[in-house]
Parts: structure tokens; C-alpha cells; sequence
């Protein structure tokens, strides 16, 4: 399967995209409003200076975030440069994709994921009870469409649930959280499979989403999938 890093930035960023865009020199700097480093990370267009990384760091300050830069595919030189001005490296990201048709499945329950159009409260509750407030509920209502925000239930218990958006064929998941007392029974696997149903019904071609590499949980199950390993980046934040 042959998905290129461009074609994945450019996804993640239409399905979970920042509050504001400012360019400050050769970066493009995001304004996350508290939405976490993937919609406040700063990446460059182009060759940088330790002068360009010190003022895109100033402009960051001045918005309120920590200096934070998301060094991609093939941008080793700015990785290097970053580390010589003691950025360090945290929060290493891992993504896996997997056409549409793999992960899908017709005989899924009906309530293992249900796809809905806005939040209900008790996936609000569920996302928070996991760290995604609304800060990431606001990144949820900017993404593009078709979107849904899917609920997992087991028998008449909501445990689970997931944001998916599409953009250029990938349909993207976002936010995939299972309630403690319900992991390991299924949960996580009837949501990536449910969101693959979804994005059949709209077009979608393959199914994509990003994990940090020290989530062994979520790794092992995307891994369990079928899903293939095709892209991973790291941010660097200045060093306290």
C-alpha cells in the first residue's frame, strides 16, 4: 500500500484542523486553542535559520502556546537544526492505514457503532473521562465533511466512541476511546470496523489514523487489524 507522508499531513489536517493558520518566515504556525500538539505544531515550507526558528518560537509565545515544531518525512535538516537550538524530541507518532474493505464488516452488531451527527452527552462524558474535552470536541465541529461521531455499546451500555471525517478518499479516526471497564472485549476493534462501514457508505477508499508509539495498547489492536504501519513523525518542544 503506497500512501504518501504529503497526502497523510494534508488529511490529518482537513479532519482535525487548528483553531487559526499564521506563517511566521518559512513556518506555518497553528493556533490549537488547548486541542493538543497535533493542531499546534509549527512546520516549515522550506529551509530554516536558527533565526527563523527563534522568531517562529516568539510568535508561538505570543499566541499563548509552548514553541512546539513537527519536523516531517525527509526534513532531517530541520530536525538537526532544532536539536542544535535544544528543541527535544517528544510524543513519536506512528500511522496506520488499511483499505476500506479489509476492516469493514457486514455482520458488525448494529450497536457496536453507531454513527451519529453531532456528540451525545455520554460520548462527551466518555471522551472526557479520557482526556478529550472540549477543546477537541471544538476541533471536531471546524473538520471538514462527511463526518460522524460513532457510539460502541455493549448490550445497553455506551462504553466506547470515535470521531471519523474523509478527506481526498482516507477516512480519518480520531479520539478512539473505550471506557476502562470495557477494554479487551471487543470494543476498540467493533469502532475501527464500524468506521470502516461508515466510510464505505461515503466513498472512502481507505481507513487512517494516527497513535503515539508508546500507546502499546492501541498499537497491538491496529496492528491485530491488518492495518499497515506507513508514516510516523515526532514533534520537538524546547527543552525546560
Amino acid at each position: 500500500m503506497t500512501v504518501s507522508p504529503e497526502r497523510l499531513y494534508a488529511v490529518t489536517e482537513a479532519t482535525w484542523p487548528p483553531e487559526s493558520v499564521s506563517v511566521s518566515g518559512p513556518f506555518t504556525l497553528r493556533c490549537g486553542a488547548g486541542s493538543g500538539k497535533r493542531v499546534s505544531a509549527a512546520t516549515a515550507e522550506g529551509p530554516v535559520t536558527p533565526a527563523d526558528i527563534a522568531r517562529a518560537a516568539e510568535a508561538m509565545r505570543a499566541m499563548g502556546q509552548t514553541p512546539l515544531f513537527q519536523p516531517r518525512a525527509g526534513e532531517e535538516a530541520l530536525d538537526a537544526a532544532l536539536a542544535a537550538e535544544g528543541y527535544v524530541v517528544v510524543d513519536p507518532v506512528v500511522a496506520h492505514v488499511a483499505p476500506v474493505e479489509s476492516l469493514a464488516r457486514r455482520d458488525l452488531p448494529r450497536l457496536a457503532a453507531i454513527p451519529c451527527a453531532a456528540p451525545l452527552a455520554i460520548q462527551a462524558e466518555i471522551w472526557a473521562a479520557g482526556g478529550v474535552g472540549p477543546a477537541r470536541l471544538a476541533v471536531m465541529a471546524r473538520a471538514v465533511s462527511p463526518k460522524t461521531y460513532l457510539l460502541g455499546r455493549i448490550g445497553d451500555r455506551p462504553v466506547g466512541t470515535a470521531f471519523v471525517a474523509i478527506h481526498d478518499g482516507i477516512a480519518m479516526v480520531h479520539a478512539l476511546e473505550v471506557a476502562p471497564s470495557a477494554r479487551r472485549q471487543g470494543v476498540g476493534a467493533g469502532l475501527m470496523a464500524g468506521a470502516a462501514n461508515w466510510a464505505a457508505r461515503h466513498g472512502a477508499g481507505l481507513v487512517a489514523l494516527l497513535v503515539t508509539r508508546a500507546n502499546d495498547g492501541a498499537n497491538a489492536l491496529y496492528a491485530s487489524l491488518g492495518m499497515e504501519e506507513v508514516e510516523g513523525y515526532h514533534y520537538r518542544i524546547a527543552a525546560e
